[in-house]
């Protein structure tokens, strides 16, 4: 009704006043130079099959981009153990994800290192593989570790390292299992677990890689997990809770 009204004023206004003849003149230039102008693009360079590409771009363009793999964040807040309690029962599984959207969606809201408090640590893994060292992904490997003092420079860190994992941007990215953010009282670290430890060649172009994605000109201690758990575990059956001090046999710098 309203479209209707419209229209019955506009006419009815063009009967009290019509247009110029110079108006009418310009009016139909511009009708010509419209059909012209509209006519070329199809004569000249479209056809049905770049019609049908830009479509399919377009589409593609609006869906969610999705990923090479399905990885997985984990988180685990630790507190003070209870009795007889076995390591990992703090660790979680907190969510898989599969495209570019639902990472940043994640980051964002929830999976930022700055945002712990206490210890804790955040944990971005391919889908399957568990953050323990007693997975099978993870038995025989070992990590990159750096170390951070600012949140700021860890929440960049751990940003960085999560987008060349998930960007596929390693080219041993078969030998990397994920990252680790921890953050203490006294000092945060950020680690990067890998398959195998026993490759040498393949750990040192990872570090190599890792150091310049993250900017870091330190230097950088590779460790082994196999030698780290045998340690514990001896350690804990002497009773001692002395720290690991890596040898050059089990550690690698870069």
């Amino acid at each position: 009704l309203r479209r209707l009204l419209l229209s019955l004023s506009f006419a009815a206004a063009l009967a009290t006043h019509p247009p110029h003849p110079k108006t009418l003149e310009k009016q139909r230039r511009r009708r010509d130079m419209a059909e012209v102008e509209a006519a070329l693009p199809v004569a000249a360079t479209e056809t049905p099959e770049v019609a049908a590409e830009g479509d399919a771009g377009a589409a593609e363009a609006k869906g969610p981009h999705k990923l090479q793999r399905q990885w997985t964040f984990w988180y685990d807040i630790q507190t003070k153990p209870k009795p007889g309690a076995a390591w990992g029962t703090s660790l979680k599984k907190g969510y898989t994800f599969d495209t570019v959207e639902e990472f940043w969606c994640l980051y964002d809201q929830i999976f930022r290192p700055s945002k712990l408090v206490g210890s804790a640590d955040f944990h971005l893994f391919k889908a399957g593989v568990e953050p323990k060292w007693e997975d099978p992904e993870c038995a025989n490997g070992g990590k990159w570790t750096v170390i951070s003092s600012r949140k700021t420079n860890l929440d960049t860190m751990w940003l960085e390292t999560c987008m060349a994992l998930i960007g596929e941007q390693f080219d041993e990215s078969q030998e990397i299992c994920g990252v680790v953010a921890s953050v203490r009282q006294r000092q945060d670290k950020l680690s990067l677990w890998t398959k195998t430890a026993s490759n040498e060649a393949v750990q040192v172009d990872i570090g190599k890689k890792w150091k310049e994605v993250i900017d870091y000109n330190d230097k950088m201690v590779y460790s082994f997990h196999v030698c780290l758990f045998f340690f514990i575990a001896q350690n804990c059956a002497l009773g001692t809770r002395r720290k690991h001090s890596m040898s050059a046999a089990d550690s690698v710098l870069v």
